[in-house]
């Protein structure tokens, strides 16, 4: 099961979890009538093998076994102790899907992401009623996949059917309200509504500083998002400003992980779950663009240089790609050398000293 998979993931109708006995048989992708059972399973069908395919790479390889006790109802199960149990079995069914539509987001890969958030959403809504907030993280999740594929119509009717849940829940967490919003704007920049992008930016920036703090790096990807805006409207003197910011919060965090993992260099491994690769591809994509702004700008700044270039040096150390730690390190000691005494050069060749003790192979989806 290795050719690339082709999902629809278009539709708006949901099919439940469990069907009746009797009803008949639909594709968890299309929806359309389904005749092809997994042969592991056997609760879940499809209506040809590429889709049965999609399905297994996006996300039912992963829960495939799980799903068996809740599409196979028993009087136990309908028992309040039972139902009880299912329940809970949806909700692990949600976060499983939801950790693996993420991951695959941050990789890029929206076609393959599709399965696991189309299920999350359908579990969801099986779980706590098509209207509640607790929907909202699944509408966004299906929505971002869908932003990635250019369905656009798709995200548009998604966002509102997130938002009207957010809009009758005011009781709505900070947290849910910033993703709402960023997703929003993303979708505003995508059509070419750049000042109602901006708006939500700035509601995504609010909400986030509210949740985890101004200096938060989650706080921070709004900065990155709205200066792509300004760019995008050549107020290159604000997107830089932006650009400033958010560059100073991640090498402010990528220096305490740094440090931490040197004070603890006999324990090697405690960092490693600080960054998984799917994480390390998103970081690195938006450091990249914020030096390549740098370098073909004409006022190219050394010191901005360095301290980006340095950014993705400890990026790398920390992933434990040596190849990409040493190039972008010495990207920045080459930076910081032009400026006389600069703060930077001395950790900088510190770090390249240690990157000598990293193996020298890079991890798959890196580049």
């Amino acid at each position: 099961m290795e050719s690339k998979p082709r999902v629809l993931g278009t539709t708006s109708k949901m099919i439940p979890l469990a069907l009746p006995k009797g009803t008949d048989k639909l594709c968890e992708l299309c929806q359309r009538e389904a005749r092809l059972p997994c042969t592991k399973c056997w609760v879940t069908f499809y209506c040809d093998e590429e889709h049965q395919q999609a399905d297994w790479v996006g996300i039912h390889e992963r829960i495939c076994q799980l799903l068996v006790p809740i599409r196979t109802p028993t009087l136990y199960s309908l028992q309040q102790d039972g139902h009880i149990e299912m329940q809970l079995k949806k909700a692990e069914l949600i976060e499983i899907c939801r950790l693996v539509a993420q991951s695959k987001l941050f990789e890029g890969k929206h076609e393959e992401a599709l399965p696991a958030a189309q299920f999350c959403l359908r579990c969801s809504i099986d779980l706590h009623g098509p209207t509640t907030v607790h929907m909202v993280p699944a509408y966004l999740l299906l929505a971002e996949a869908n932003m990635g594929l250019g369905n656009l119509a798709r995200v548009t009717e998604l966002l509102s059917q997130a938002e009207w849940a957010v809009l009758k829940s005011p009781e709505c967490g900070h947290a849910v309200r910033h993703r709402l919003h960023r997703s929003l704007g993303r979708l505003h920049t995508a059509t070419g509504n750049l000042e109602a992008a901006l708006l939500n930016f700035a509601d995504d920036i609010y909400f986030a500083s509210e949740e985890y703090g101004l200096d938060s790096t989650v706080t921070c990807g709004g900065y990155f998002l709205m200066a792509d805006v300004f760019t995008k409207q050549g107020k290159m003197p604000i997107a830089r400003s932006l650009y400033s910011q958010v560059e100073s919060t991640w090498h402010c965090h990528l220096t305490k992980l740094f440090k931490t993992h040197v004070q603890n260099v006999q324990n090697p491994d405690m960092l490693e779950s600080s960054y998984d690769k799917a994480q390390l591809v998103e970081v690195d994509k938006m450091l990249k663009t914020m030096l390549e702004f740098e370098q073909n700008d004409s006022r190219k700044d050394p010191t901005r240089v360095a301290l980006i270039a340095h950014c993705l040096a400890m990026l790398w150390f920390l992933g434990g790609d040596s190849l990409k730690a040493l190039g972008f390190g010495s990207t920045a000691l080459q930076a910081s050398q032009l400026i006389p005494n600069h703060d930077l050069t001395e950790p900088i060749q510190g770090l390249l000293q240690l990157v000598q003790n990293l193996p020298t192979e890079s991890h798959p989806g890196s580049d």
